[in-house]
């Protein structure tokens, strides 16, 4: 996709503080420091749209972008950083609950996975209730370019086998932007999907 522009629109944590639900959104969920604001800015041709950190648990909000005034990426509060409060980590997971549960035009979630480590119990998870509430996903494995192309085929199928049965999976680099093109084609062609479901 040529994107035409692409902005913050805004952060909240509750539903009455979302922006008005107007535009299919992609919602984008993962550990912390796994890749997510990376990845949002890849797509997007942004150097710095999402706001990343090396430092986990920085992302504390749900963060809103508008992309062509046509769909809307959404950044998530990354799950499972060790080194805050008990009541935070509450507090995240209720919040990214909410939204998921709640937000009447989410189109699809793409949950970034770091592909060096196994899928946590937090990733599992999620997936799970991914399933159970059939909200579609995508899986991304970022950080590609730091393995060899033997790593990467190994962890793949590893990673495949902890995953749900037929779990659509993505290679993606932030670095070499390898799968940026198949991400979209996938986010394209699922909207596409989606509004003839509509029409019909």
């Amino acid at each position: 996709m040529k994107i035409m522009n692409a902005m913050f629109i805004k952060s909240a944590v509750w539903p009455d503080q979302y922006p008005p639900a107007v535009m299919p959104e992609i919602a984008f969920a993962g550990r912390s420091n796994v890749g997510k604001s990376s990845l949002i800015n890849a797509l997007l041709d942004r150097r710095a749209l999402a706001k990343t950190s090396n430092t986990p648990g920085r992302t504390q909000l749900i963060n809103f972008f508008s992309v062509n005034d046509a769909i809307s990426f959404v950044d998530l509060p990354g799950y499972g950083f060790a080194r805050v409060s008990r009541s935070t980590k509450k507090q995240w997971g209720e919040m990214i609950e909410s939204y998921l549960h709640e937000r009447q035009n989410l189109a699809l979630v793409i949950v970034v996975l770091d592909i060096r480590r196994d899928p946590s119990d937090d990733d599992l998870s999620l997936l799970e209730w991914l399933g159970h509430y059939r909200l579609p996903y995508l899986c991304i494995l970022t950080k590609t370019d730091k393995l060899s192309n033997n790593q990467i085929s190994s962890r793949r199928a590893r990673i495949g086998k902890a995953l749900p049965p037929n779990t659509e999976m993505i290679l993606f680099s932030a670095i070499t932007r390898k799968g940026k093109e198949d991400i979209w084609r996938f986010i394209g062609e699922h909207l596409k999907t989606l509004r003839k479901a509509t029409d019909d």
